[in-house]
């Protein structure tokens, strides 16, 4: 989102809007606002979040890793127990205004974070509020009613998901131009139980905090926190040493086809398209993009004078070629989180018809992800302008892969790529070892010899 469009803009304002109209009580003259816990909560959900802008905590071998990213939501939800709704509010905007962006423009981006936590906060304490979890929180003298505090501390926590991933979904629909449903698809699902749990942690912080241990017993709940986010650290460095290792690999397929490079990052990202209009969950698309950009990685198990031959293929020649999806499949199959992105890679070059290879799969028997993959490489193979042919127009692709939906590709995923073509567009690319100039781009080679992709 380098250029943010205007309906974002918008949006971001009238957010900064009712958060100035949230946390204003508390900064006028004469209000009871508990100063030295706004500051104590405030910087410590500040200090919470610097890790993540460290460079040698916050990145590991393929980037920044996503370290702290709502881990420590408790804070926030154990100010919502504890303080005034308006009070609540500003405890959230040092840390949200100082958390890590990783993708331009960094003010905006923070300024948004920090509106949305901080009205997250206030539905949240509002909430706790109007269901008295102050009385039931106890005190240095009094204990805790936990088993009424845990309704308001959860009906807190609920009130700070729905408003957090209402908003969330507000700007993935004005910033990226999805519609409602592909906006808010999936967002509360995936917050709400990590937000319960956030909220219960929340809960016993504003236990100890108000008990006669004070506010340092009170860190005590953030350790399981600091825990659990070195673990989730640590698994995103071994992912992102598995992502460095998919793009070497995809590296050394377009140094030895230099008639296909760059198009296996084009197939992940049509792929990608594919399965986010077929309503995919997030870690599926994922998965379907690195089977994308991995389908062709056999390709290193084949004779390098196959790959580049011009003219026809003999039948020996195509047996070999026809081999890839098995070579790419016994490559990646130790690599544990692509999941069904190894069967995509074996079987994209099936046919619904029964008529593909390497196992003659029909119909449903052809793994969905292999479907989807089929339908992006034949779209980029069509679309790509190479050393030997001319790029076909988008339109006319699209009327090709429209034909034989039913017999080679699946309908439902060629019409759902039709649909991400009309909504994103697509370009073009150039994938031999030169650019082709504008206005002379060679002439496509006879039609009896087959190309790469048709070979392969």
């Amino acid at each position: 989102m380098k250029a943010i469009p205007r309906a974002a803009r918008v949006y971001i304002g009238c957010a900064l809007l009712g958060t100035g109209a949230c946390v204003l009580p508390a900064l006028r003259p004469g209000a009871t606002t508990p100063w030295g816990t706004v500051a104590l909560l405030a910087a410590l959900y500040a200090l919470c979040e610097l890790p993540a802008r460290c460079r040698v905590l916050g990145r590991g071998p393929g980037g920044p890793l996503p370290l702290g990213t709502g881990s420590f939501f408790p804070v926030l939800l154990a100010a919502a127990l504890l303080l005034p709704p308006p009070a609540a509010a500003l405890t959230a905007l040092p840390g949200s205004l100082l958390a890590r962006v990783d993708e331009p423009p960094a003010a905006p981006r923070r300024v948004w974070r920090a509106a949305a936590t901080s009205l997250a906060v206030y539905a949240a304490a509002h909430t706790a509020t109007t269901l008295s979890c102050g009385n039931a929180l106890g005190g240095e003298y009094r204990a805790p009613d936990l088993p009424y505090a845990l309704l308001p501390a959860t009906a807190a926590s609920l009130s700070f998901c729905l408003v957090l991933t209402a908003l969330d979904g507000g700007i993935r629909a004005t910033a990226d131009g999805l519609t409602a449903r592909a906006a808010w698809r999936g967002l509360l699902g995936r917050a709400l139980a990590p937000h319960t749990v956030h909220g219960l942690a929340g809960l016993m912080m504003a236990v100890l905090w108000r008990s006669s241990y004070g506010p340092v017993a009170a860190l005590f709940v953030l350790l399981p926190m600091y825990i659990s986010c070195w673990v989730f650290t640590q698994y995103h460095r071994e992912r992102a040493a598995h992502q460095a290792t998919i793009r070497a690999l995809v590296q050394a397929v377009d140094i030895k086809d230099r008639y296909t490079r760059g198009h296996s990052e084009r197939v992940g990202h049509a792929s990608f398209l594919i399965a986010r209009e077929l309503g995919m969950s997030e870690d599926r698309l994922d998965t379907v993009r690195f089977a994308g950009i991995l389908h062709d990685v056999g390709k290193l198990g084949v004779p390098t004078r196959v790959l580049r031959k011009d003219g026809p293929l003999t039948p020996e020649e195509r047996r070999i070629i026809e081999l890839h999806p098995e070579y790419g499949h016994e490559m990646v199959r130790g690599i544990g989180f692509l999941g069904e992105a190894r069967a995509a890679i074996l079987h994209h070059h099936e046919r619904m018809d029964g008529n593909g290879y390497p196992y003659g799969l029909r119909g449903e028997e052809i793994p969905e992800y292999a479907r989807v993959v089929a339908v992006a490489d034949s779209f980029d193979a069509m679309t790509s302008t190479r050393s030997y042919s001319r790029a076909r127009p988008v339109p006319t692709a699209v009327a090709e892969l429209e034909r034989c939906a039913g017999t080679q590709f699946d309908p439902r995923m060629v019409a759902a790529l039709v649909r991400a073509l009309d909504r994103y567009g697509w370009r073009p690319a150039v994938t031999s070892d030169e650019t082709a100039p504008e206005g002379n781009v060679p002439p496509p080679r006879d039609p009896a010899t087959p190309r790469p992709k048709e070979r392969a």
